[in-house]
Order: C-alpha cells, then sequence, then structure tokens
C-alpha cells in the first residue's frame, strides 16, 4: 500500500486545479488561486517541472525584457511584464496534475462550467434583444458593438474560453477511452456550440472550424465531406442575425466594417519595418498607433478598436521585433511537432493520451488562426486556458505522470 500524499502536495494539486477551473467565472479567483498554489508546491518539496518548451517559452521572456529596456518608455510596458505571471500556471499544472483522472475531471469541468456560462449568454442574448426593440435599433446594428460575455468583460474573451471548452470536450468524446455518460456531455457541447454561434465572434468562428476539421478528419475521415453541408444548413436555419453576421465576413456592412483591421495591420508593418529588431517595445503599439498610421488613410478612423493590431503575428513583432515573434511561432510549432511525435508513438484505439494531444493539437491550431485576426493570446483569460492544455498535452507524454501509470493509463 503505497504512503499517503503529504498535505502540502494535496494542497498544490486542488489549488492548481481550481485555478485551472475557475478562470472561466473569474481571473481575480484564478489568479489568487495560482498564487496558492505555487506557495503550496514551493512548500511541498516536490519537483518543480516545465515541459520541453522551456526554451523558447525563456527566450521569449528574455527578448521581451530586451525589447522593454530599449523602449521609449519602459515604464509603459510593464504589463506585459507582469503578465508572465500567467505562465506559471504552465509549472503548476505540469508539476502538480499527474492524475489521469484529475486532468480528465479538469476538462469535465471545463464544459460543465462552460454550459453555466453559455445559458448565462443565452439570457443575455434574450436581454439585448429587448434593449434593442426599446430603443428602437434593428437588432443587428445594436448587437454587433453589445455581444454576450457570460461571466467575462469581452465577448472575444467569453468566445475564446467557450471554443477551447469545446475543442476539448468534443477532443474527449472523440477520442479518450472511458466514457461515461455521454448523453450529459453532448448536451453541453450543444449549449457551448450554440453560445459560440450567439457569440457572433468571426475570428472565434473561423478557429472553431478549423479545430473542428482537425478533430473530425481523425475521428472519422469520411465525415469531413458532411462539413460543408452542415455549415450551410446552420446557416439556413439561423436567424438573420447570424446570417448576416456570416456574410459579412466577405461582405461587411458599415457596422461590422473590416476596414478597421486593414488598418491596424498596415500600421503595424509599418511599424514593423522602422523597428525590426526589437520593436516599439511592449505596449508600444497602443500608445503611439497614431503616429504610425500610414499617409494616405483618410481621418477620422473608421469605428473600431485601434488599442492594438488585432493580429498576434504583427502585435509581437511590432512591439518586441521580428526575432521575438519568431521564438513564439517556434514555440507554437514544437508543442505541435511534439504532441504529433506522441500521437504516432500510441497503440490503436481509444485512449486519455490520445484525447489530450489531439485536443492540445486542435487548440493551438485554433489559437494561431485566430490570431491572425485578434490578438488573442494577449488575453491574460485565454492565455491562461491555452497553457493548461498545453501542459496536459505535455502531462500525456509523460510515461511517469502519475505514480505507477504506464502510457495506456492517459
Amino acid at each position: 500500500m503505497p504512503p499517503p500524499e503529504p498535505f502540502l502536495s494535496r494542497a498544490a494539486r486542488w489549488l492548481t486545479f481550481g485555478s485551472a477551473v475557475s478562470i472561466l467565472l473569474s481571473i481575480a479567483i484564478s489568479q489568487i488561486l495560482l498564487a496558492l498554489a505555487l506557495a503550496a508546491l514551493l512548500a511541498s518539496g516536490e519537483k518543480l517541472r516545465l515541459p520541453r518548451i522551456r526554451l523558447p517559452m525563456g527566450l521569449f521572456m528574455l527578448g521581451t525584457l530586451i525589447a522593454l529596456a530599449f523602449s521609449a518608455d519602459p515604464a509603459a510596458g510593464l504589463p506585459q511584464i507582469r503578465k508572465f505571471y500567467v505562465f506559471l500556471e504552465l509549472l503548476v499544472v505540469f508539476s502538480t496534475l499527474r492524475s489521469p483522472q484529475v486532468v480528465r475531471w479538469l476538462f469535465l469541468t471545463w464544459a460543465g462550467i462552460g454550459s453555466l456560462t453559455a445559458i448565462r449568454g443565452f439570457v443575455q442574448f434574450a436581454g439585448k434583444m429587448q434593449e434593442a426593440h426599446r430603443a428602437g435599433r434593428g437588432f443587428y446594428d445594436f448587437y454587433v458593438g453589445e455581444r454576450i460575455t457570460g461571466f467575462t468583460s469581452h465577448w472575444n474573451t467569453y468566445s475564446a474560453e467557450e471554443m477551447f471548452a469545446l475543442i476539448m470536450l468534443g477532443a474527449l468524446l472523440f477520442f479518450a477511452g472511458t466514457r461515461k455518460r455521454s448523453w450529459v456531455w453532448l448536451m453541453c457541447a450543444a449549449l457551448i456550440a450554440m453560445a459560440v454561434l450567439l457569440g457572433e465572434t468571426r475570428a472565434i468562428w473561423i478557429g472553431t472550424a478549423v479545430a473542428g476539421l482537425y478533430l473530425v478528419w481523425f475521428w472519422r475521415r469520411w465525415m469531413t465531406l458532411l462539413v460543408p453541408a452542415a455549415i450551410l444548413v446552420a446557416f439556413v436555419v439561423s436567424p438573420a442575425a447570424i446570417r448576416e453576421r456570416f456574410t459579412s465576413i466577405v461582405r461587411p456592412q458599415q457596422v461590422d466594417s473590416n476596414q478597421f483591421r486593414k488598418i491596424t495591420w498596415r500600421t503595424g508593418i509599418r511599424m514593423i519595418e522602422a523597428h525590426p529588431w526589437l520593436g516599439l517595445g511592449p505596449e508600444g503599439p497602443k500608445y503611439h498607433f497614431q503616429e504610425w498610421v500610414p499617409p494616405d488613410i483618410p481621418r477620422p478612423l473608421p469605428p473600431g478598436w485601434y488599442g492594438h493590431l488585432h493580429n498576434i503575428y504583427l502585435q509581437y513583432a511590432a512591439e518586441r521585433g521580428i526575432p521575438t515573434m519568431l521564438i513564439l511561432m517556434w514555440m507554437l510549432v514544437q508543442i505541435l511537432f511534439d504532441f504529433w511525435k506522441g500521437l504516432r508513438a500510441l497503440p490503436p484505439g481509444r485512449d486519455d493520451r490520445r484525447f489530450l494531444l489531439h485536443g492540445g493539437i486542435a487548440v493551438v491550431l485554433a489559437t494561431m488562426a485566430e490570431g491572425f485576426f485578434e490578438y488573442n493570446l494577449g488575453d491574460s483569460e485565454v492565455l491562461t486556458m491555452f497553457l493548461v492544455v498545453v501542459a496536459c498535452g505535455y502531462l500525456a507524454l509523460e510515461k511517469d505522470a502519475a505514480p505507477g501509470a504506464g502510457p495506456s493509463q492517459y
């Protein structure tokens, strides 16, 4: 009989679990629990572990510090340095959640909370329909700037959280070993998918579609042929506001014009051309945006958010230089390579390791696809969930993740 687990080790594990799941409800609670988890982990004397992306992650942080040091206003960039705290989620998850059962319940808890936030979103959606009616405005014009947010402060954050929860639940249903109460989780998936749809965040729709195609391809390859038909049916049966939002991807209206995003991209390219090595410094594009707007663009600028460049690749290159952006790309590609290599080494059949690795790849692909249109990894809630998925994927590559665990136990 194995000796009982020390209290501090057990506390570190459950505080980490709490931090990883509470991010869907409150960033403040999640980060408080993260601090407590780290303190318990350090006090327990357990080994501190980081996955094999620690080199590019460390170099990314170093590049950020160098860009800050050489920027015109280092104090303005300190919020990005404080955001390094979020990366501790990778450390505590990889160090403490060594049990397959705990990891599985983490993502099932995401599904449960995601369903609750979806229902909250449905209530908000109904309320906004009433507000638009009282204001005498067309719902679509009203809703584009007043979308559902769940328990978050912004619809982009809400939709990204729901997307990650949906991707990992889908991977679990497709590839995991034992599946109990599948009907419950299918219901959760339906609720979350509806919330993603009603969120009307087009970049999230693209990211979800990329991840969904990947998962379906490796689950039932022939079913990918049905995806275009499924999208067409969803379009036809959707409310008019949803159909308008779909068509706005290629035929935007005045209220949801893509013009402001083109302006941020062109402005970012000008910043990078002038400062290719170290960028303007962390937060630099936010504070110096107007200085770099191309002169041929008329003023005033079209409606839109100009606090960042709406593209993670341009954002990091403009803030921290092309080398640091390429280091980020190295880290993302390294995750994909490691997870794919791990999948190829697994025996055939359903397996918890398979669901974590497929889910991890799908989340990275969704993040990279959405990242062409949004600064998603700049959002602490999104970054936290991303790091949790990555840490659990690397746990699936560890043969000693749980005492006596063999490859088939994950």
